[in-house]
């Protein structure tokens, strides 16, 4: 299997490079098992397409003010994108500039701030914050919110509120969850009084999702590291929504990897740690019965997680009517609803 596989034509004014002035007014393409035909609906109509008893599942995990900017001792600029908080001082970082920096050199940020270099770990560097102000409380003066880098503007007021979801709760991830950012508290009561029941995972989102692949060989590819919890009570919901009859849907590509990594003997249980799970055609996802998800870069581990649940073929032919459609594409675009199916 190669990653050519999963490529599709897309022109550049379908990337959405501002959010809809509604969440919940974004567009929803539903796929249904024996699509095509399919359903150009929008997000807002959920009430109408979900069931009493129906557990969605959402990603709470809350996008922090990751970039920073700053010098090195030598003069040269430096960026700076946080991938990970590790507690106390420490961070895992991808470090932009002329010249690597080296472990023992230092990084003086634009509001003041030293950082110690402390080494190379993989692609990223680990970092300390010097002085006893955590880097969160950094973070939040003197960070930057990371858009996507198809999102080709500066991060405005706006950003700060809309490239998060309403039930963010536990900062760390450095890219939005996207597909949760379409519901809001209109939505989630509409959704609430037809009987739907909520649920969460937190997948900590790291700067990893927007890597492209660079590998042909889908085989040869290793995924990123991102950190998640599965808690016992949402293993409990999911149990009690499948004992009745209910369907679990995931909001979220993400999603799926916290549940199919904590589900990796066969079995849901509570899961804390990391996962590097790659989900591609062959995998068989047998957590969920629906996806609500956005529209994927072409090439992407998350295009190919798709098409592993609804079948590559499907996804590709899909994705075809949005672009004739003229759906908006990535983080800030639209949706699809999609039911499980296999390539004919």
């Amino acid at each position: 299997m190669k990653k050519s596989d999963f490529h599709y034509e897309l022109p550049p004014e379908l990337i959405a490079q501002e959010p809809l002035a509604e969440r919940s007014a974004s567009r929803l393409l539903v796929m249904p098992s024996d699509a095509p035909p399919y359903q150009d609906r929008h997000v807002r109509d959920l009430p109408q397409l979900l069931r009493a008893g129906d557990l969605l599942v959402f990603n709470d995990t809350r996008v922090i003010p990751a970039r920073l900017h700053g010098q090195k001792d030598s003069g040269g600029r430096v960026e700076i994108l946080i991938e990970r908080l590790l507690g106390g001082q420490e961070v895992l970082a991808q470090v932009g500039a002329s010249k690597t920096p080296r472990a023992g050199g230092r990084i003086t940020l634009d509001e003041g701030t030293a950082i110690e270099v402390l080494g190379r770990e993989g692609e990223f560097h680990r970092l300390r914050f010097l002085g006893t102000e955590p880097p969160e409380a950094v973070l939040q003066r003197a960070g930057q919110l990371p858009l996507p880098p198809y999102i080709r503007r500066t991060p405005g007021a706006a950003d700060a509120e809309r490239y998060q979801t309403v039930f963010a709760r536990h900062a760390g991830a450095v890219a939005a969850p996207t597909a949760g950012l379409h519901f809001d508290q209109a939505l989630l009561a509409a959704l609430e009084a037809r009987g739907v029941r909520f649920g969460h995972v937190t997948l900590h989102v790291g700067a990893g999702t927007f890597q492209p692949m660079r590998v042909e060989s889908v085989h040869e590819h290793r995924m990123h590291s991102e950190w998640l919890n599965v808690g016992a009570e949402l293993c409990a919901q999911v149990a009690r929504t499948r004992a009745s009859g209910g369907r679990v849907i995931a909001v979220g590509t993400t999603v799926v990897r916290a549940l199919e990594t904590a589900a990796a003997d066969g079995e849901l249980k509570p899961f804390a740690g990391d996962t590097s799970i790659f989900i591609f055609p062959g995998h068989r996802i047998r957590t969920i019965d629906a996806l609500l998800t956005n529209f994927h870069l072409p090439e992407s581990t998350l295009l190919m997680l798709v098409s592993a649940f609804a079948g590559r073929e499907r996804i590709l032919a899909a994705y075809r009517h949005a672009v004739r459609e003229r759906y908006r594409f990535f983080s800030y675009g639209d949706a699809m609803l999609l039911f499980p199916g296999e390539d004919p």
